[in-house]
């Protein structure tokens, strides 16, 4: 599903989008989940949330697993579950409206912006086509299904992510883990579902480092003196509010995982330093990673742009000394109130402009956001480590 507005010869173009189209967005469009736009979210985040949560509460209220000290961890007392399918998918699914409505205006700024030439708007075409072939692919959608069950619930899960405790889905036993009824509901419908879209949530980020891969190997008209000192992507870096919700949500499914381990193995949250750090690198990784792709245009137009305001301040500095200094001026041109003067500024800002231009088409500030979006959703286990009165009372100290 594309749509199409009209570019500025008034021909019809496609609007870019990375997540309004795909199999299981025919499926949701068809289920009344979703609309032409992906409107309905707050209907598709219920039906998706209980869909997944819900039958596993009944099935574990009828085994006698929703409670009780019988199980280490008992389905209630189960966080790791509740913020993954309660937190965590819902902020997947909110991160494709998010994604779709501010990730169209980036890619009509390369036609609008003029930084693809207009004898290059063809292969800008070809690139977008060929993300869309991507995106609405049956075959990509049934690889990761079976990757999902094949090495996402079979491996991952089985070895990595499940507790080797009592707990409301499985029994540990010499022979292996024996799942119970809501944990057969649990490992072969809801998880599969979360890792599903997840999953596709890293295809879709292929997809988007496909594209612009196939964007850098076009001729950009890249300025050197643009104010965004990244030659005119700085609008690049705005990725980071549409990824906001993705990155929270990898946040919250860590921590959904050291409170558990906090509170049935023994754990602190300090152990978990590494992760937190890993979660953080991993989601910086996927937001920025594709845009480093510029960096050789970026630096060559900074090359370009040293050299050539660097003869342009030569020339001008050379005929402003002979003209001012060395008496070259008319008699009689008053000093005072000279148009020289100001342009000698001005030509100096702009070669500072270009000295000190971004050969990364990314900021410091986006690359914290990005962070405290992937690590608020540990803050409230620092908790565990501290009581609450302690950690007010440094918050105000810190503040007042």
């Amino acid at each position: 599903m594309t749509t199409t507005t009209l570019d500025s010869s008034g021909k019809l173009q496609q609007d870019f989008s990375l997540v309004l189209g795909g199999p299981l967005f025919q499926l949701l469009r068809r289920a009344h989940l979703a609309g032409d736009a992906l409107t309905l979210l707050r209907r598709r985040i219920v039906v998706i949330s209980l869909f997944t949560w819900l039958p596993l509460l009944v099935l574990s209220v009828l085994g006698g697993q929703a409670t009780g000290n019988a199980l280490a961890v008992p389905f209630l007392r189960d966080f790791e579950l509740h913020v993954r399918f309660l937190v965590a998918l819902p902020l997947l699914v909110v991160a494709e409206l998010v994604v779709h409505q501010r990730m169209q205006p980036v890619i009509r700024l390369f036609r609008e912006r003029g930084i693809v030439p207009l004898h290059e708007q063809t292969r800008l075409q070809r690139a977008i086509d060929a993300a869309f072939g991507l995106r609405n692919s049956l075959t990509a959608e049934l690889v990761l299904v079976a990757f999902v069950y094949g090495v996402g619930i079979q491996i991952i899960w089985r070895h990595f992510i499940a507790l080797n405790v009592a707990t409301w889905y499985s029994t540990p036993s010499p022979d292996g883990a024996s799942l119970s009824i809501a944990g057969i509901w649990y490992g072969y419908v809801s998880l599969p579902i979360f890792q599903f879209l997840l999953c596709r949530w890293y295809f879709r980020i292929f997809i988007w480092a496909r594209f612009l891969f196939h964007v850098s190997r076009i001729e950009l008209s890249l300025v050197p003196t643009h104010p965004d000192r990244q030659g005119g992507l700085g609008f690049l870096s705005g990725t980071v509010f549409a990824f906001g919700p993705l990155a929270a949500a990898h946040g919250a499914v860590l921590a959904g995982t050291c409170a558990n381990r906090i509170f049935y193995t023994g754990a602190n949250l300090k152990d978990f330093r590494l992760e937190a750090v890993g979660i953080v690198l991993l989601v910086i990784l996927l937001v920025f990673g594709p845009l480093l792709v510029f960096v050789p245009q970026l630096a060559a137009a900074r090359r370009r742009g040293v050299l050539e305001y660097g003869n342009l301040a030569e020339r001008y500095i050379r005929e402003f000394d002979a003209k001012w200094l060395r008496g070259g001026a008319p008699e009689g041109e008053p000093l005072l109130g000279a148009a020289d003067i100001q342009s000698l500024a001005d030509l100096t800002n702009s070669v500072e402009v270009v000295r000190t231009m971004n050969t990364v088409p990314i900021s410091k500030e986006a690359v914290v956001r990005l962070a405290v979006f992937t690590v608020l959703p540990l803050l409230p286990l620092t908790l565990t480590i501290m009581p609450l009165e302690e950690l007010l009372k440094r918050l105000f100290g810190m503040l007042f």
